[in-house]
């Protein structure tokens, strides 16, 4: 019997194209009923009804207030269907990453360690889960709070959860919830698996060999890792050491050469000159406070020109401007100036209320010397302004090509 799938969404696409098609996809911009190229029949939302199914996999978007999920019965996540033990299906050793920042990143370091060993990498970022090859002997997942969330019956071997700050919670509803949300998966881990938690979160009872780590001198003293042979720096040292740990743990080894030919997605703490030599770091991808506070502490020997700015999902800005030298300048951009322009105010920082990207940089080449930095941080998503964080990057660069 082939699950009701809801969401017409990369996940649940590649969940019916790996049965064949054919299967029932309730979303919410179909109008009416209508199938797609693989056979697959998309229904609008409001027509689920929850006697007619007997097993449903939702899209990890939907949050927990969604009318489909509200009504589905036999719930489960893309995880659960997907990692769920059988006599027909064979289950890699599985690798999860989650936190609030630079689970992308850290992912990546780890399937680049690990990829003479086989690993794969997908879940939330890469290939979906359903199209990844099971053959594989390990599979590293980059796992959203949401698809934990929605996670209740299957767990990793090693779970790594880089530091969180509130976020999502919009989707969430609470802090609280968002921690809950990302210490789910320690329930169900067993004698030997391994957790990296953060200290200081309320770790559950678990079965699992957790170490709760503090700084990066812990994470190296405790793995005998030499950070000083790592080339990477503030938030990327962090997840170089979390990478490294897992290949510690697993085989014994450390590969400085194999982490340092690792190279970082644009749009993280990219460096770009103008045509003055004056650097400008485009680090479009830091869309929460989390991101912003280590793009300032890697960057804060120098005085800093933050563009920040956009849509900031509800959460509460105080912790990232209590992190700010007094020295920062800030230029406000995107639908929340001014609740940033505000708090800048009550923290007694400059600030300019730009609005737009265009106008903080034309603000910020006027006023840039070679001995600072100018530095696009954002904390906030980009779709009140812009397609998406990599849109917002490239515009970043675009506008300081054309510094004259």
């Amino acid at each position: 019997m082939k699950p009701t799938l809801f969401g017409y969404g990369l996940t649940t696409k590649a969940i019916a194209t790996s049965l064949g098609g054919g299967c029932k996809i309730y979303d919410d911009n179909a109008k009416q009923r209508y199938y797609d190229e693989e056979n697959n029949e998309i229904i609008p939302s409001c027509e689920f009804d929850s006697s007619q199914s007997t097993l449903e996999v939702t899209t990890p978007s939907f949050p927990p207030s969604h009318p489909l999920i509200q009504k589905a019965r036999h719930l489960i996540s893309e995880y659960d269907y997907l990692l769920a033990p059988s006599s027909t299906q064979k289950v890699p050793f599985t690798i999860w990453i989650s936190g609030t920042n630079g689970k992308t990143t850290t992912t990546q370091m780890v399937t680049h360690l690990l990829a003479t060993r086989g690993a794969m990498s997908g879940g939330n970022i890469g290939t979906p889960l359903a199209l990844l090859d099971r053959e594989a002997p390990i599979w590293v997942l980059e796992s959203s709070s949401f698809t934990l969330h929605h996670t209740a019956n299957v767990f990793p071997n090693i779970y790594l959860l880089l530091p969180i700050t509130p976020d999502h919670l919009d989707w969430h509803g609470s802090t609280q919830a968002y921690e809950d949300a990302k210490l789910k998966p320690l329930l169900g881990m067993r004698e030997g698996e391994m957790a990296l938690i953060p200290k200081g979160l309320k770790v559950p009872q678990t079965n699992a060999f957790v170490v709760e780590y503090d700084s990066n001198e812990f994470l190296a003293h405790y793995f005998a890792i030499d950070a000083s042979k790592i080339n990477f720096r503030g938030a990327f040292l962090q997840d170089a050491l979390l990478a490294l740990a897992v290949t510690k743990v697993l085989f014994d080894e450390i590969d400085y050469e194999a982490i340092n030919n690792f190279r970082v997605d644009a749009h993280r703490q990219e460096e770009i000159r103008d045509k003055e030599g004056r650097i400008w770091i485009n680090d479009s991808k830091a869309t929460n406070i989390d991101a912003t506070i280590q793009a300032i502490a890697t960057f804060d020997e120098r005085l800093i020109h933050l563009i920040l700015g956009g849509d900031d999902k509800g959460v509460e800005l105080d912790i990232l401007f209590e992190a700010m030298p007094k020295t920062i300048r800030l230029y406000a951009i995107g639908s929340n100036t001014q609740k940033l322009m505000t708090l800048a105010q009550k923290y007694e920082l400059e600030a300019f209320a730009c609005h737009t990207l265009d106008r903080a940089v034309d603000a910020i080449a006027q006023a840039l010397t070679k001995e600072e930095i100018a530095l696009l941080s954002p904390a906030a998503a980009s779709k009140d302004q812009f397609k998406s964080y990599i849109d917002r990057g490239e515009q970043f660069r675009d506008l300081i090509k054309k510094i004259l």
